[in-house]
């Protein structure tokens, strides 16, 4: 698909509105058919409507005209989207409402009086013109409403071509912003940018009439074999380096206007004033600019220091400016002075304002002069689809995080650049925490960090997932676990740079993956390995999920008690009673049949009582409905098995279950991790089926991400101790079958009431 057939779909579509307005009979004057929005814009798709209006004259009464223009147009089987307006009525309508205004501001002639036509157009643009400094904050506002619907087009799973930040849309917005000659933009990059989307639009129709403008993950493959592209990648990387190109200069754009609109009117010089900032750095017009002496051909500095600058002043870095010190700067020497490193650092820490500032480096080429191992991990989309950036927007984003828990650590210059390049390693193949290290240790190395600073960068590369890995999945208590934190890190200083990495890592990724419940659990085992780092006895650690037994409880361990904490992204449910077999599964079944999400859950033993925290999405949840209906489970007068057999058929296991034995991760306990869908009555299952096996759950730790669901149980015998390799099998066997199409109703049967 290319601009030349959308031209010839477009001047088909002309001919034949041509030729139904040409069999009127009725006034010749004062009367005319116009194209509007997208066919104005003569950029027909496949599957576009027509969107046309038969203009006239106030004191022209159109009469039948109308239906003598539609009918021809509806026979002919085009699918037409047809208004009749007076230009009083037009006018009017563009004045009031932002849409119509947009879409006449591409107004096109077709047929009838050519005269009347013109003037329209030329009205509604001085229209415009003259009522721009009014109406941009409220397009601004409208802009900001789709973008938070839609997503952005770089970025989206599910991308929508035409509505999605960066896409046709923010495209047509920036034509009429320059309309107003309030402000520019580079016109060539932006039309080539446009006429991509184009091409891939016209491709994505010709995949079938529901494809629309969103592009689901199955329609990759065929949409790169449509634009002659080698892989679904490859029209992936297109798709959301064009968007990425718009959605820059639609920043810019509007970051433009938002100074236009601050100036008075006709006011002050026409050049504008310098004020330096910083050597060979100044500002004008709220934009980083270079000052009259600079030299960037003798200061290969000058490009980080603009840089620096603006995103620490959170200004626009003048593109013209930033592709001129890409031209004219020399190389950085290797290793990188000391200067050069500082405000490289500088860079990082900026917050919020490193993003601009990064995307204007890398549409001029300047991340290839800085950090050219980047090229691996631009525009690669993630695989988990919890991540809502690509990976090398993640990247940045991760920096902006970790810039605002610099005050926590000792060294916040390796802090930022292990936040930058903790996932440089993704695109290739292995493991990409393993093969970034020394990615991330040489780029270390040529930025001028010492060889022990380098190594600590790779080091933090190496081991970004291993804390939350840890925190989520393994005893918090059991001295194993600290151990293998421990040959991860070696002192305090590089555990606070762990742990601040984590998080950053996490706030970045989104919401779900840095709840407050996860945030605990991390900083718990961090407490606990501090202490032990600092070869100091292990002193107990406040806990989130710390319970008190209620009375009721320690006087009759058959008692059961339920509380239910609200919060502000769900509820906390918390179960006690008297430690037994089976609790943990009745506890479950309670919640599954409840039909509440699980989000994650800890469950330990406390002095002979069995204690259970669930952070769950329900915030109205009732304690004494759940204590019944836990009741009803324990005596067998609610039969969990057979409810959750019900829903099962509504949420089908797409993969099989994945059951381990994780040697060594316990000194006194058999530890199995479970990852499986997350659909109802996968925790009930499997605790139910380590309860028919009778086997004593220690504690357990929950853990939902995105569609996957992660628990690992500590498990012994009853008398205690681990499970023997013959147990530890069968109970691995055992919840397998229990997960497994064929074996989750046979093994979650009622035996288990009878032990329970």
């Amino acid at each position: 698909m290319t601009a030349a057939e959308r031209a010839a779909r477009t001047e088909a579509a002309d001919d034949l509105c041509r030729t139904a307005y040409d069999g009127l009979a009725g006034p010749r004057t004062g009367v005319a058919l116009v194209a509007v929005g997208g066919y104005g814009r003569g950029e027909l798709a496949p599957r576009s409507d027509l969107d046309v209006v038969l203009l006239h004259d106030d004191g022209v009464d159109p009469g039948a005209l109308a239906g003598q223009v539609w009918y021809p147009l509806w026979d002919s089987g085009v699918r037409l989207d047809h208004a009749v307006r007076s230009t009083s009525e037009v006018l009017a309508a563009a004045a009031g409402d932002l849409k119509v205004a947009l879409g006449l501001l591409d107004l096109r002639f077709l047929a009838g009086d050519p005269h009347l036509a013109l003037r329209v157009r030329t009205t509604v643009l001085a229209q415009w013109r003259r009522d721009a400094r009014t109406r941009l904050p409220q397009l601004r506002e409208l802009v900001a409403a789709r973008h938070l619907a839609t997503g952005e087009l770089a970025h989206a799973g599910v991308p929508d071509l035409k509505e999605s930040q960066g896409g046709l849309r923010d495209a047509c917005v920036l034509r009429a912003l320059v309309a107003t000659w309030l402000v520019d933009v580079p016109h060539v990059e932006l039309e080539r940018c446009r006429q991509d989307l184009l091409d891939v639009r016209d491709a994505l129709h010709g995949l079938g009439a529901r494809q629309g403008d969103r592009i689901g993950p199955e329609a990759w493959a065929p949409l790169a074999a449509g634009l002659g592209l080698d892989t679904p990648l490859a029209a992936q990387q297109r798709v959301r380096t064009a968007a990425r190109r718009i959605s820059h200069v639609s920043r810019l754009a509007w970051r433009r206007v938002d100074g236009a609109l601050a100036r008075p009117r006709n006011v002050g010089p026409r050049r504008p004033e310098l004020h330096p900032v910083a050597p060979g750095v100044a500002i004008a017009r709220d934009e980083i600019v270079l000052d009259r002496g600079a030299r960037p051909a003798d200061d290969p500095t000058l490009l980080l220091r603009a840089c620096a600058e603006a995103a620490e002043r959170d200004l626009l870095l003048a593109p013209a400016t930033a592709a001129r010190l890409v031209r004219e700067c020399g190389p950085l020497p290797e290793p990188w002075p000391s200067q050069a490193r500082e405000v490289m650092v500088r860079l990082l820490a900026a917050g919020r304002g490193l993003l601009p500032v990064w995307e204007t480096l890398e549409q001029v080429g300047g991340l290839d002069r800085i950090l050219p191992e980047w090229e691996q991990i631009r525009t690669l989309p993630h695989a988990s689809t919890i991540h809502r950036f690509t990976v090398d927007r993640h990247s940045v984003e991760t920096c902006i995080e970790a810039a605002s828990l610099i005050r926590q650590v000792a060294r916040p210059d390796v802090l930022l650049v292990a936040a930058l390049l903790h996932d440089i390693g993704k695109g290739q193949a292995g493991d990409h925490a393993r093969v970034g290290a020394p990615v991330a240790c040489a780029t270390a190395v040529r930025m001028g960090f010492g060889d022990d600073e380098a190594g600590l960068v790779a080091g933090l590369v190496r081991h970004h997932l291993l804390l939350a890995r840890l925190a989520t999945s393994r005893d918090l208590d059991d001295p194993a676990t600290v151990a293998e934190l421990r040959a991860g890190v070696g002192s305090e200083a590089e555990l606070d740079l762990l742990l601040a990495l984590t998080e950053a890592d996490a706030r970045a990724t989104s919401p779900k993956a840095w709840t407050p419940w996860r945030a605990g659990l991390v900083r718990h085992l961090v407490a606990t390995t501090r202490a032990s780092l600092a070869d100091a006895a292990p002193v107990p650690v406040p806990r989130e999920e710390a319970v008190e037994i209620p009375w009721q409880v320690r006087h009759d361990c058959a008692e059961v008690s339920v509380a239910v904490r609200q919060h502000e992204s769900g509820a906390t449910v918390t179960v006690v009673s008297g430690d037994r077999v089976g609790l943990l599964a009745d506890v479950a079944a309670m919640l599954a049949v409840q039909g509440t999400s699980v989000r994650a859950a800890r469950a330990w033993t406390d002095d002979g009582f069995g204690v259970s925290q669930w952070e769950v999405a329900d915030q109205f949840l009732d304690a004494a409905l759940l204590r019944q209906r836990l009741l009803g489970i324990i005596d067998g007068r609610i039969d969990p098995a057979a409810r959750l057999r019900t829903r099962a058929g509504h949420h089908p296991a797409r993969l099989e279950p994945s059951v381990a034995v994780r040697p060594g991760a316990s000194h006194s306990a058999t530890v199995l991790e479970v990852r499986a869908e997350d659909r109802p009555g996968v925790l009930h299952r499997v605790c139910a089926a380590l309860a028919d096996l009778k086997v004593s759950v220690r504690s357990a730790h929950v853990d939902t991400l995105g569609p996957q669901a992660t628990d690992v149980f500590y498990l012994q015998e009853l008398g205690a101790g681990a499970l023997t390799d013959d147990r530890a099998a069968a109970a691995a066997h055992g919840v397998r079958a229990a997960l497994s199409a064929d074996g989750a109703e046979g093994a979650v049967g009622t035996e288990r009431f009878r032990h329970g």
